[in-house]
């Protein structure tokens, strides 16, 4: 399989790299050699390896695969159309995840083609929704170990764990497993999660799956049904907290700075206390972002700007009202108002452009907050009243939206049905285009369903939603929803951290890549309403957003300009899944 190498930061022997006993070497013309030890079955255990029927006469005769495998020598495509005539006997969701799961573990060229080729029909199948089906059922579909689990258990030897990995790793998603998409503590089963978004960086950024390493921070569960699930796989105690759970931090971080001093560290579903503060503690230290804060960010503000685009606003014009105040609510306030800053918004102009309500209201001064990540978002007295808001009464959100008459509303709760037909038609009397982002994950937790907001706006209504919907029919129109997936962000901010070699991640980085995915929206997008490319384009989406984030890490100062320039390092880090030519040895 191929196995690629940061270009920027390698000798002139970097196209020799080694996975376990085996040899990945890449050919001047850009193809790959696999040079492969093992023999017979061995072979066929190994989905960086297998080609299953793929594999020729002369390579199941010098293999030693003879009899192991059909006679017919089957083309990629010929597997992939009969793995996709095989899913469409399956009835239900989280079956076809299951059957993915398995071809994954089978055949890793095979399965990332499949999704490369089908991105807009089976990411919804290995992300969300349906990922988080499977993190709650996680240890009743469990069927192979993928990446590491750290538990307390290894606490003094997360070291010699990561040191077991035979490969260089260069990207690794690790999750504590407490906040997964809406539905809290998953615990083991929040594994999914880092899985998914490993995929998904493969699909879009080519990112290949040998330099890649899921980790589950596995530091117990609060979540009473899985404590009390025989089956339950993951560590059947309640989380760690306090300084056992800082100190257990500082050891992973240490161990991943010294086993993989080259790898980018993507923080995901951390609860947002938590989120914020690893955050900020470690960014200096190594490479790292937190898809959640920052990713979830840049989708948005490029929607808003997208949206901005529809109809025919400039970005100075919108009011944005956030509900929810987690990592992502917090996250999308603080590089709104950047980008409010940005064209040319200041003092308390600024400042009231954007509110921010958690569960007890609008975050004003006045309150009392028991997070403290929370203060950068709060509206000073003075702020508030000047839209009538008094000391002695926090506004809820359909008070909000009648006195602030926002222009864009974007939901983070968790919470389904928050966005009500009395709130969006209160909007809509002032705005002739509201934008609505429900923006909560999965499904089930939508703040609202798109044909409502369809029908409470006449028509409208700019949608983009967390999770996928399918298109609704109003008064003889289809109106296709957005959906606001951070996989049009994160990819490309790896991959561009990737191959300009950027010692951090940087807040720019992720305002250039929401500024890129907004002009990535072609005007015959635009004029169907919808506010983000068509996932069919997202390589070629991901690739453009990657080169302009390593071009901005190296104006911040982080990077320095690789031999041949950014576009070329981007180039060369995307993979094809194609099978290699494999040499025995």
């Amino acid at each position: 399989m191929i196995h690629q190498i940061e270009p920027s930061l390698v000798r002139s022997d970097s196209r020799e790299v080694s996975v376990g006993l085996d040899r990945f070497r890449r050919k001047p013309d850009g193809t790959w050699v696999a040079e492969v030890r093992k023999r017979g079955r061995d072979v066929l255990r190994n989905p960086l390896i297998n080609k299953g029927t793929a594999f020729s006469p002369q390579e199941r005769r010098a293999l030693q695969l003879e009899g192991l495998l059909p006679c017919h020598v089957a083309t990629l495509d010929e597997q992939a159309a009969r793995i996709c005539e095989n899913l469409d006997r399956v009835p239900d969701a989280i079956g076809k995840y299951v059957e993915l799961t398995d071809l994954h573990d089978r055949n890793e060229t095979l399965f990332y083609r499949m999704l490369v080729d089908r991105t807009e029909a089976l990411l919804p199948i290995v992300y969300t929704p349906t990922v988080g089906e499977a993190s709650r059922n996680f240890s009743r579909i469990f069927r192979r170990g993928r990446g590491r689990w750290i538990t307390p258990r290894h606490r003094g030897h997360i070291k010699e764990i990561l040191g077991h990995v035979e490969a260089d790793i260069r990207l690794i998603v690790a999750t504590d497993n407490e906040r997964i998409l809406g539905l809290g503590d998953q615990g083991a089963g929040g594994m999914m999660i880092p899985i998914g978004k490993l995929s998904l960086y493969t699909v879009a950024a080519g990112i290949h799956p040998s330099q890649t390493l899921p980790i589950s921070l596995d530091v117990g569960t609060n979540n009473q049904r899985l404590l009390d699930d025989p089956m339950y796989l993951g560590w059947p105690e309640p989380r760690l907290v306090g300084q056992e759970y800082e100190e257990f931090i500082e050891e992973f971080v240490r161990a991943v700075r010294e086993i993989f001093p080259r790898a980018l560290l993507q923080w995901e579903d951390f609860k947002k206390g938590n989120a914020f503060r690893l955050l900020d503690r470690y960014r200096d230290i190594l490479p790292s972002f937190n898809d959640d804060i920052q990713g979830t960010a840049a989708v948005a503000v490029a929607g808003v700007l997208a949206a901005c685009r529809i109809a025919g606003q400039s970005l100075q014009q919108q009011r944005v009202v956030i509900l929810g105040a987690g990592a992502a609510g917090i996250g999308i306030a603080k590089q709104l108002r950047h980008s409010f800053a940005q064209a040319g918004l200041s003092g308390a102009d600024l400042i009231s452009r954007v509110a921010n309500l958690d569960s007890g209201g609008l975050m004003m001064e006045g309150r009392e907050l028991t997070d403290d990540y929370k203060r950068d978002a709060v509206w000073p007295a003075e702020v508030a009243a000047s839209f009538g808001f008094g000391a002695d009464r926090v506004p809820d959100l359909a008070e909000v939206v009648d006195k602030l008459r926002p222009t864009v509303l974007i939901g983070l709760s968790g919470q389904p049905g928050l966005f009500t037909e009395t709130i969006v038609r209160s909007m809509a009397s002032h705005c002739e285009r509201p934008a609505i982002f429900p923006f909560s994950n999965p499904t089930s937790r939508s703040e609202a369903i798109p044909a409502d907001l369809i029908q409470w706006t006449e028509g409208r209504a700019l949608i983009a939603t967390g999770s996928p919907f399918d298109p609704v029919r109003y008064r003889g129109r289809t109106h296709r929803i957005s959906q606001g997936n951070n996989v049009y962000v994160f990819p490309g901010v790896g991959l561009g951290a990737l191959a300009s070699g950027a010692r951090q991640v940087t807040d720019a980085m992720f305002a250039r890549a929401a500024t890129v995915l907004a002009g990535e929206v072609s005007q015959q997008t635009l004029d169907r309403g919808e506010m983000y490319p068509p996932l069919s384009e997202l390589r070629a989406t991901t690739r453009r957003i990657a080169e302009a984030v390593g071009e901005q890490a190296i104006r911040d100062g982080v990077a320095k300009e690789p031999e041949g320039g950014i576009p070329a390092a981007v180039q060369a880090w995307m993979w094809m899944p194609e099978y290699p030519e494999i040499v025995p040895i």
